[in-house]
């Protein structure tokens, strides 16, 4: 199936791109969240007519996010969790912890966005999490696991 994007996907194209995709990627993922349209002389015409305006709100989306990381790259978080003698936590902090201590921080952040180097993290201790915020902004952020007093 081959599709022209209506913005940058990472790992597949920019903007504009027409690329070639399995045909249940396009159909249950791309076509449905407006990500991509498929690639017919009608639709390629009207995405010629619109590519000023896509290109503008695509910068704008940049731009937010990069005021966001900006915002972000100030913070240090420190998440306190129950946790033995030996420093190994009771459970663990995943993604759900840490983008509620973020949020509760001030700077709201989703679950989605934030990539775990190892899956969760269960010592106490420090990590750099990486928050990837737009397909080209990724932030590092250093989170700190403490033990609940």
């Amino acid at each position: 199936m081959e599709v022209i994007l209506l913005e940058k996907i990472a790992n597949l194209g920019n903007l504009g791109d027409k690329v070639t995709i399995k045909a249940g990627y396009g159909r249950n993922y791309l076509v449905p969240k407006g990500k991509a349209v498929a690639a017919t002389a009608k639709k390629i015409a009207e995405f010629e007519e619109r590519r000023a305006e896509l290109e503008k709100a695509a910068a704008e989306k940049l731009n937010a996010a990069q005021s966001r990381a900006n915002l972000l790259s100030k913070l240090t978080i420190v998440i306190a969790h129950k946790a033995g003698d030996e420093g190994r936590l009771f459970g663990s902090v995943g993604t759900h912890n840490i983008a509620e201590a973020i949020t509760a921080a001030g700077i709201a952040v989703e679950k989605h966005e934030i990539r775990l180097p190892h899956g969760a993290i269960r010592h106490i201790g420090d990590y750099d999490i990486d928050i990837m915020i737009h397909s080209d902004v990724i932030v590092t952020l250093p989170i700190k696991i403490a033990p609940e007093a």
